[in-house]
């Protein structure tokens, strides 16, 4: 009689299923990973949303319309004099109480930064050169921040009706708010 032999089942150490080491490792790379996107993704969309809210492009509006409003005489729309655009906003008044800005009981501390100016529609010279045309500027200074701002087609004259040189047909009235 033949000695039968058992035969084993077994397999070899490298046809073995995944352990739990190797399920704990791989759950740990997946949520490492998906951790890694939510993490970018904003960054991803991040240039195309405005700083500036709602309220700040509101009160940008509202400004550029007072500000039109305040100097237009009435004969011709969006007319406006140099020397009343200094006089009323840049000559050492009190900016914040003329166009409503927010500010503490002494009006000592003012919450919004505003920048209002005029500006050409084409700043560019006869040499190609970016043109200055900060002489007609009110507020705080607008050095490139995120900022809501607002933006109306007016034209500069003198007293005496004639256009001002930066402006010969028309200028931008841009009013910044931070």
């Amino acid at each position: 009689m033949r000695d039968e032999r058992t035969i084993s089942v077994g397999t070899p150490d490298w046809e073995r299923g995944q352990t739990t080491q190797d399920f704990a490792v791989g759950i740990g790379i997946f949520i490492l990973a998906i951790a890694f996107v939510f993490s970018f993704l904003p960054s991803l969309i991040t240039p195309f949303d405005s700083p500036a809210g709602g309220a700040e492009t509101a009160q940008a509006d509202r400004i550029a319309d007072q500000v039109v409003a305040n100097l237009s005489d009435g004969a011709q729309a969006n007319e406006i004099i140099d020397d009343e655009f200094d006089d009323r906003y840049t000559s050492g008044t009190e900016l914040s109480k003329q166009i409503g800005l927010r500010a503490n009981e002494d009006e000592e501390i003012v919450y919004d930064n505003v920048n209002i100016s005029i500006e050409r529609l084409n700043p560019q010279g006869e040499d190609g050169r970016y043109v200055n045309t900060d002489e007609l500027a009110a507020g705080d200074a607008y050095d490139d921040q995120s900022a809501a701002s607002a933006a109306r087609i007016v034209t500069v004259i003198e007293e005496d009706g004639t256009p001002v040189d930066d402006c010969d047909s028309a200028c931008r009235l841009v009013v910044r708010t931070w």
